[in-house]
This record gives C-alpha cells, sequence and structure tokens, in this order.
C-alpha cells in the first residue's frame, strides 16, 4: 500500500475556525461522544507505553534485541518452545519466530518508532501544505497557477513507485525511521495544501484581512496574525485524519522490505518478517496486526469526532457517537419531514 491518498479539496466540507468562546462547546461535543472518549483514553495509553518501553521492558527482564536460541525449537525452522509463541513468566507475550527475542519488548520498541514516523509524517505535510497553500492563496495569480498546477502533478504520480525508489537508492546507513518520514511527508502534503489554499482564497476576502492589507501588512504578517488561527481548526481535523494513513503507510513500506530494518522493531517490520510464520505461531502475526488496527481505528473515530465537534451541521461518517446525540438528529430529521409534507400538502 502507498504513501495515503489525498482528499481533494472539493471533497473536503468546510470546517469553521473555532473562537475562545466556541472551544467550551467543543469539549463538551467531545466528551458526549463516548466514542471519541474511547479512542483517545486508547491513544494516550499506546502513547504512554510507547514512551515507558525501556521501563516496562526492564520490568519485565528483557530487551528488543536479545536472542534466545534455547527458546526455540531448531527441530521445527525456529518455532517457539511452549504455549501460545512462547508465553512465559519471563516473557509475557512470548519470543519471536527463528530468533527468540521477547515479543512484549519489541512491540513497545515498536510501538516508538510506528508512532513516530507517523506523527513525524504527519507534521511534515501539514508545515509543507501550510506554507505551499498560504503562498498559492495570499500570492499573484501566476504563483499560484504555478503551484496548482504543481500538485495537481503532484496528484497523479505514482506514489508506491516513487517511495519504493527513494528509500532503494539512499544509502543504508541514512536512518531509516527519518527517511520514512521525509518520503511519507513530501510525499503526502497536497490536500493539507488544497484545503489551505481554498480556505486562503475565501478568507482573504473578509474586512479584517483586506484592512490588515490595504494597512501595509505584509504577506507573512497578514498569514501569522489573520489566517492562521482561522486556518487552524480544519488543518487540525484534516492532520488526525493523516495520522492513521500514514501508521498504514509505513507499515506498508516496512512490509515490503523497504522500510524498517532489523535489529529496529516496527510493528510493519514484524508483520513482513510473520509472514512465513502465520501457521506454526499465529500470536506473532496476530499481535502486530491487533497493535495496527487499534491504533488506526483509535485515530480515525476520532479524527472523525473532531471535524463533528467542530462543525456540529456535518454528521458523522462512522455512524458513532453518544445516543443522545444521535436521538437528537433522529427528532431533528423527522420535524424537518414534517414541516416539509405539511408544506407540500398547504400548496
Amino acid at each position: 500500500m502507498s504513501a495515503p491518498e489525498e482528499t481533494p479539496a472539493a471533497h473536503v466540507p468546510p470546517v469553521p475556525e473555532v473562537t475562545p468562546h466556541q472551544r467550551d462547546a467543543v469539549w463538551r461535543r467531545l466528551r458526549q461522544r463516548p466514542a471519541a472518549v474511547a479512542s483517545a483514553a486508547v491513544l494516550l495509553a499506546l502513547v504512554l507505553l510507547a514512551l515507558a518501553a525501556p521501563l516496562l521492558a526492564a520490568l519485565e527482564g528483557q530487551d528488543p534485541t536479545t536472542y534466545h536460541d534455547g527458546l526455540i525449537d531448531s527441530a521445527r525452522g525456529g518455532v517457539p518452545l511452549g504455549p501460545y509463541g512462547g508465553i512465559s513468566g519471563d516473557h509475557w507475550l512470548g519470543v519471536e519466530p527463528g530468533t527468540g527475542r521477547d515479543l512484549f519488548a519489541r512491540l513497545l520498541y515498536g510501538a516508538r518508532v510506528s508512532l513516530l514516523i507517523a506523527l513525524g509524517a504527519t507534521a511534515v505535510q501539514v508545515l509543507v501544505g501550510l506554507v505551499v497553500g498560504l503562498a498559492a492563496g495570499l500570492g499573484h495569480r501566476l504563483a499560484d497557477q504555478v503551484l496548482s498546477r504543481f500538485t495537481e502533478v503532484l496528484t497523479a504520480l505514482p506514489t508506491l513507485v516513487i517511495a519504493i525508489s527513494l528509500t532503494a537508492i539512499v544509502p543504508a546507513d541514512f536512518p531509516r525511521p527519518l527517511l520514512l518520514v521525509l518520503v511519507i511527508g513530501l510525499l503526502g502534503w497536497v490536500g493539507t495544501s488544497r484545503i489551505v489554499r481554498a480556505r486562503t482564497l475565501a478568507l482573504k476576502k473578509l474586512d479584517h484581512v483586506a484592512a490588515a492589507r490595504l494597512g501595509g501588512s505584509g504577506p507573512l504578517r497578514v498569514a501569522r496574525r489573520e489566517l492562521l488561527p482561522a486556518l487552524a481548526a480544519p488543518v487540525i481535523t484534516y492532520a488526525a485524519v493523516l495520522v492513521p494513513g500514514n501508521i498504514v503507510a509505513e507499515a506498508s513500506l516496512s512490509f515490503l522490505g523497504i522500510g524498517v530494518t532489523p535489529p529496529t522493531a516496527s510493528w510493519g517490520q514484524m508483520l513482513s518478517t510473520a509472514t512465513t510464520w502465520f501457521r506454526a505461531d499465529p500470536m506473532y502475526v496476530l499481535l502486530p496486526a491487533g497493535c495496527l488496527l487499534v491504533t488506526v481505528l483509535a485515530f480515525t473515530v476520532l479524527g472523525d469526532a473532531v471535524r463533528t465537534a467542530l462543525d456540529p451541521r456535518e454528521r458523522s461518517r462512522l455512524r458513532v457517537g453518544s445516543r443522545a446525540a444521535r436521538t437528537k438528529r433522529i427528532a431533528a430529521a423527522t420535524v424537518t419531514a414534517d414541516a416539509t409534507r405539511e408544506k407540500e400538502a398547504a400548496v
């Protein structure tokens, strides 16, 4: 799977900017959605586990790189000894087939790498998208046309082929996590730039922005003081949607063997080596796959909740949320339908 496919700005619903007086309402809407609260709790737990990986691995008494040849059955090709992949008091989630490395420690350190790459790539996408979108929206017509055509060309390029090519030609001693951050980030900023450009073109027509420009403020000052506060809500919302796609992109590249390389652990790299062991040791496949599934699902649900909290008129695409909110939407739709029928009958 390639880097996350960008969504054209025309298909992204506009998200109104949040004023200080509306922040309490936004937080209240988020707290009223059990799915959003549960997703945030899961993500917080994952981040804390990733940060505490050295401490938890030391508590278990293991590390992610030490081989344990005595815990695998060499006669069966390296299958872990014992039930469920070698789970024991010394190895809480078993050991890795073929090497005997501790799975609990590798999952924790893999969470650090996977989350760091996904969040770093998202930061690059947001930063480049903001710069290009603001330059296109505030610049002259020629600059807007050049940057718009450039983003269209980049959208049409096969991102997977480019990512494979870039990771293949870079020297082996270059840090692979940093390389993945740059590759995924620099190939995936188009959607952010389109959203920022569209919002900038709409915002610069407002009175306070026009007054600032007429007052002699330069583009940088206008962007920093007038536009960036209004762009925060849509950019944050779109960034929350980008993170799960970047996690999948890192896992896909590592699965293809061009991402994180051993002995560095990542969930995608673990899945790439688990393909030959899924019959002999299903736990080795289920553990990293389950971590990926839970993380991507939590980010997706939280991103959808943030989008609907910032714009209550937008309905959740995942059909998740509080029962009271669903009941209120159904009641409002029923009232609207009854009013429409009465109006048609009167005509």
